[in-house]
């Protein structure tokens, strides 16, 4: 038995092999353990915390991957083990990748946690706000891997500086290869900084309507009154006119109404008036004016504009329905009546013609 033990396997004795294994094992283990410990620390004091960052730190270390673990435990296993200088190398260039992999994940994962829970309480006061810190958190993270993988180059060994002078100089061809998602990409970047419609406006692109649902790099995502969902390069949405009914204070609304040409004129000269209380009898509704418009084909027309005070849609239909209800039963009870398309025909006798 112990001259199997000292047997030698890729410069390492068998007993060396065992060892390292054992340790890789008792080192996972022991990682693993302290992980949870440390999450289920780190958790139970969040319920108690009103502060967001050990939420942050919760969120952070449910991402570490079993793969790392394994990696960091393999490491460690083989300290004890010879093994020539090149392999070391390869080893130690893994091992550090894999830590630059994970601080990426986790530091990534809390970042999207913290601007989630950032996002969804600015959405009810600042919705502005909230598609800016959507656009600096794909920068951030952006930038985060790449100064990763910048280091994990170095530590390979390779002349980072010398890449990047030969990334500038390629990137002139990468730009006109990719013009169109450098015009999205710099599109998403109008809207941010510029603001023509936030998360949550509803708004008209064309002839097609939606509330806005996403605004990402590439392109900005509405969904429609009809359930589904309209994807629109950021480019192409620049370049068509937008209407942005989420900016709206107040409604306009602008009415006809036609009462018949036998309508005395004294009633004609009251129905401004009328009207002007029909719509006083409500609250949130501003009157503007209310004139005796034209002589219609077949009425006499009146035209009323007033304001609902609100920008909602629902609000705005129920109050003009109890306008027109109410204009109805104060026309009834004076006695107009409303016109509607009618042709009168008149006919004369002409008179006899004397018999030869």
């Amino acid at each position: 038995m112990t001259k199997s033990l000292d047997l030698i396997v890729l410069q390492n004795t068998v007993l060396s092999w065992l060892i390292a294994l054992g340790v890789s094992v008792v080192s996972f283990t022991v990682a693993y353990l302290i992980l949870r410990v440390v999450r289920g620390r780190v958790a139970g004091f969040a319920t108690r915390s009103v502060t967001i960052w050990d939420d942050v730190l919760v969120h952070a270390l449910d991402r570490t991957r079993t793969s790392f673990l394994i990696v960091v435990s393999l490491y460690a296993g083989s300290t004890p083990l010879v093994m020539p200088q090149r392999v070391d190398r390869v080893v130690s260039i893994f091992v550090v990748v894999a830590i630059l992999v994970q601080t990426g994940i986790w530091l990534s994962a809390g970042l999207s946690f913290w601007l989630r829970g950032y996002t969804e309480r600015q959405l009810a006061h600042n919705r502005g706000a909230a598609t800016t810190v959507g656009a600096i958190g794909f920068a951030t993270k952006f930038v985060l891997w790449v100064l990763l993988l910048l280091v994990a180059l170095d530590t390979a060994g390779i002349n980072v500086t010398a890449m990047v002078a030969g990334l500038g100089i390629g990137g002139i061809a990468v730009a006109l290869a990719a013009q169109n998602i450098l015009g999205d990409v710099f599109g998403a970047l109008s809207i941010v900084l510029d603001k023509p419609f936030v998360l949550g406006d509803f708004i008209r692109v064309g002839d097609l309507l939606g509330t806005v649902d996403r605004i990402g790099m590439r392109t900005t995502r509405l969904r429609s009154l009809w359930g589904e969902g309209l994807v629109f390069s950021n480019s192409d949405l620049l370049k068509s006119r937008i209407q942005n009914y989420g900016t709206m204070r107040e409604r306009r609304v602008l009415f006809e109404i036609g009462v018949t040409y036998a309508t005395p004129r004294e009633q004609l000269v009251r129905i401004p008036v009328m009207i002007r209380d029909a719509i006083a009898a409500h609250g949130n509704l501003r009157f503007d004016r209310s004139h005796f418009m034209r002589y219609g084909s077949a009425s006499l027309d009146f035209e009323t504009v007033y304001f609902v005070l609100s920008p909602d849609y629902n609000q705005h239909m129920d109050l003009q329905q109890a306008v027109l209800l109410t204009i109805h039963e104060r026309f009834a009870e004076a006695g107009i009546d409303f016109a509607f398309p009618t042709q009168t025909l008149f006919l004369t006798r002409s008179p006899a013609r004397p018999s030869a």
